[in-house]
C-alpha cells in the first residue's frame, strides 16, 4: 500500500478531531459545531473558506501551484450529519447527545477530506483548484441538493466531482468503484386505509381498515414478483403499520409507511402508479377509501465511466489491482446522487472492515451501517486522504486535460 508519509505521520491529529466530532453529532441542518470545527481547521491551514451553503455545508479552496490561474477544478465532497439514533457503545468518544450518533461514518468521511486538505494546502502539486465540499443533511435532510439548488457549482465551477463512502464487510486496505449504477434511489410512501370506527364486538356495523390494510401490505409484495422484469432490480419495504388505540375498538383508519429503492425510473414509475391503482381498488372493493402518498427523495447514484475508471487507475496505485475492488451496487441510497446529475464524477467504497477495530466499550452487535454499536475504522483515515489527494494531483496534471465524454 503506498500511503503518503506526511499523512500517516499527522493520522493521529485526524484521529483525534474525528473522534471530537463523533462524541457530539449533530442531525439534518444543524451541523453548526463540526461545520465551525471544519472551517477552523481549514483556516488554519491556509485553505480559504466559505460558510453557510445549504445552512451549514462548508466549502474549501485549494489553488495550485499556478494559484488556480488554468481555470481548471475538481471537486471532492464528504458529508458531516449524524443519526437520531442513541450510541449502545461507551468508549472514551462515544456521543455525548442522547438519541443522536454517528452511525454512518460521516464523523470518518469529514476527516478523511480534512486529512487530505491538510497535505494538499501544504504542497499544492496541482494547477487549478481542489474544491472542497463538506455537505450537511445527508441522511433524509436533501443536503446535496440544497448546495446544487443554492449554486454550488456556479460558484465553484468543477470539471468532475468525487464521493467516497466508508462500506463495512468489504476488507480494510480495499477501495472499490464501478461505472453505472452503484446505489439505489430512495422513495418513501404513506398510505391511510379510512374505514368506519365501531365496537370491536360487533365489526359488520363499520368498515375495519385493519384487514384492508394487511391486504395491501401482500398485493404490494407481488409488484416486485410479477410486474417488475425479473433483470431489474427493487425492494419495497414496509416498514410502519400504524392503527388503534383500544383492544376493544375497530379504528377507523390504518396509517401504513415504507420505502422503494430501484435502480432505474421507469422501474421507480411503475412501482409508484402500481401501488396506487392497488391501494385505490383494495380499498374501494371492501367500502373504504385510500389516501396514498408518494415522495422521490433521491434518484440512484450512477458513476459517470470516464471518472469512475479513472478513480480506479488512482485506487489501483494506493492498493494495487488485488485491492481495487469492483464496486458491488447497493440498494442504501445516498445524497450524492444529485451532484452526479449536476457534474460528471464517481462515488467510491473505502473497506471499513468487519469490526474488529472495535476493541474495547463496543456495544452488542455487528459494526453495520445505522447499527447503535458501528464506529468508524480509524486506520482508514491514511487510506482515504491518500486516495483524495491522489486523485486531485491526478485530475489537475498537467499531463490530464479534462475529459470531453463521460
Amino acid at each position: 500500500m503506498q500511503l503518503i508519509e506526511d499523512i500517516a505521520e499527522h493520522a493521529p491529529e485526524i484521529v483525534a478531531l474525528r473522534r471530537e466530532i463523533h462524541a457530539h453529532p449533530e442531525l439534518n441542518y444543524e451541523e453548526v459545531r463540526t461545520a465551525a470545527l471544519v472551517a477552523r481547521q481549514l483556516e488554519r491551514w491556509g485553505v480559504e473558506v466559505h460558510r453557510g451553503i445549504a445552512t451549514t455545508g462548508v466549502v474549501g479552496l485549494i489553488q495550485g501551484r499556478d494559484g488556480g490561474r488554468s481555470g481548471r477544478a475538481v471537486g471532492l465532497r464528504a458529508d458531516m450529519d449524524a443519526l437520531p439514533i442513541q450510541e449502545h457503545n461507551s468508549f472514551a468518544h462515544a456521543s455525548t447527545l442522547p438519541g443522536k450518533m454517528h452511525a454512518c461514518g460521516h464523523d470518518g468521511h469529514t476527516a478523511m477530506l480534512l486529512a487530505a486538505a491538510r497535505h494538499l494546502a501544504a504542497t499544492r502539486r496541482f494547477d487549478g483548484t481542489v474544491v472542497l465540499i463538506f455537505q450537511p443533511a445527508e441522511e433524509g435532510g436533501g443536503g446535496a441538493q440544497r448546495m446544487v439548488d443554492e449554486g454550488l457549482f456556479q460558484r465553484f465551477p468543477v470539471e468532475a466531482v468525487f464521493g467516497m463512502h466508508n462500506w463495512p464487510g468489504y476488507p480494510a486496505g480495499s477501495l472499490a468503484v464501478s461505472p453505472g449504477p452503484v446505489m439505489a434511489s430512495a422513495s418513501f410512501f404513506r398510505a391511510v386505509v379510512h374505514g368506519v370506527g365501531g365496537h370491536a364486538a360487533a365489526p359488520h356495523r363499520g368498515i375495519d381498515p385493519v384487514p384492508v390494510a394487511c391486504q395491501l401490505v401482500t398485493a404490494w409484495q407481488s409488484i416486485v414478483s410479477r410486474n417488475v422484469r425479473p433483470i431489474d432490480t427493487a425492494v419495497l419495504s414496509v416498514t410502519m403499520l400504524h392503527a388503534g388505540e383500544a383492544t376493544n375498538v375497530v379504528p377507523s383508519h390504518c396509517e401504513i409507511q415504507g420505502t422503494v429503492r430501484t435502480f432505474r425510473e421507469d422501474v421507480l414509475d411503475l412501482i409508484e402508479r402500481c401501488m396506487g391503482e392497488i391501494a385505490s381498488h383494495t380499498c374501494a372493493a371492501a367500502g373504504a377509501r385510500a389516501e396514498f402518498e408518494f415522495q422521490r427523495r433521491a434518484p440512484a447514484v450512477v458513476n459517470h465511466r470516464v471518472e469512475a475508471e479513472f478513480a480506479r487507475a488512482v485506487m489501483a496505485g494506493i492498493v494495487g489491482e488485488a485491492m481495487a475492488l469492483p464496486q458491488e451496487p447497493a440498494m442504501a441510497s445516498e445524497d450524492f446522487a444529485f451532484m452526479l446529475q449536476a457534474k460528471a464524477g464517481a462515488y467510491c467504497f473505502i473497506g471499513n472492515g468487519d469490526g474488529d477495530h472495535r476493541a474495547h466499550g463496543h456495544g452488542e452487535g455487528p459494526c453495520m451501517l445505522h447499527n447503535s454499536s458501528y464506529d468508524f475504522n480509524d486506520a482508514l483515515i491514511p487510506l482515504g486522504a491518500t486516495y483524495w489527494v491522489r486523485l486531485a494531483e491526478a485530475w489537475l496534471a498537467p499531463t490530464h486535460p479534462c475529459p470531453t465524454t463521460s
